[in-house]
């Protein structure tokens, strides 16, 4: 039992070496690996009780990462969630300044597409479509 208890421990921190992970991704990858549950939740608990991961550190990292490359808020909220941060965590990271995200809109938008107005209509459904998909609400574009 304290041999794959080690052992979980310590593949647990080879994986956060290489970089932050939710408390249930890190779940999910040494569940992968066939250890137990039992065990796991153990090293998981003990490993959040020292600091070394963060669900709340890792939501933080993954918001700025996201939004560096173009990302707008309804998307991040939705990967978060989907990797196990719980809303009031995420509400608590994801800047809900509509100026920085209409701001981040517009830099994606010229990045795509150029400087120039949409001509017609079918082109400022593209670009809408386009930004939807990135994650940036309506009222942001």
């Amino acid at each position: 039992m304290e041999e794959a208890y080690s052992k979980i421990k310590s593949c647990a921190m080879d994986l956060l070496a290489r970089r932050e992970h939710s408390r249930l991704e890190l779940f999910r990858k040494l569940k992968s690996r066939e250890f137990d549950e039992e065990s796991i939740e153990k090293v998981l608990d003990e490993l959040n009780n020292a600091g070394w991961q963060s669900d709340a550190r890792y939501a933080e990292v993954y918001i700025q990462k996201r939004a560096n490359k173009g990302y707008g808020p309804i998307r991040i909220r939705q990967e978060l969630i989907e990797r196990g941060i719980c809303c009031d965590l995420i509400n608590s990271f994801l800047d809900n300044d509509k100026s920085y995200w209409q701001r981040l809109a517009k830099e994606v938008r010229v990045k795509k597409f150029g400087g120039a107005q949409p001509k017609d209509f079918k082109e400022r459904a593209k670009q809408m479509r386009f930004l939807q998909y990135r994650g940036f609400a309506l009222g942001d574009l």
